[in-house]
């Protein structure tokens, strides 16, 4: 943020300065030079301001994002936590059963070693 206002700033002041020599070097009358400066400087007002309007448009919309992020996040987190439990309710019973089945298959080979040892 302080680099765009840095940016910002910078360019108001060469603005400034390159507008006041512009209006210094060249030849006019009193009255004109200062109906112009006038001009110039209500023109830098109103830019200020939409620049003022501008940022404050941009700092809302930042500010309803973020809320809008964190709310799916927490939403997001909440579907996964189901989910995941929804998985592990599925695949417990499934568990138990391969976890047989590897006894089974470790008592059979353990069965098929001692056939072979005894021919």
């Amino acid at each position: 943020m302080s680099k765009g206002r840095s940016l910002l700033l910078g360019i108001m002041v060469g603005g400034a300065v390159s507008a006041a020599a512009t209006l210094l070097s060249t030849p006019a009358s009193g009255r004109d030079l200062r109906g112009r400066v006038k001009d110039q400087g209500m023109e830098w007002k109103e830019m200020i301001a939409n620049l003022k309007q501008d940022g404050l448009r941009l700092k809302e919309q930042i500010t309803e994002t973020s809320k809008e992020g964190a709310a799916l996040i927490k939403e997001l987190t909440q579907e996964m936590k189901k989910s995941v439990k929804e998985w592990k309710e599925t695949v417990e019973p499934h568990q138990e059963n391969i976890h047989q089945y590897l006894e089974q298959i470790e008592s059979s080979l353990k069965d098929l070693e001692e056939k072979v040892k005894k021919q």
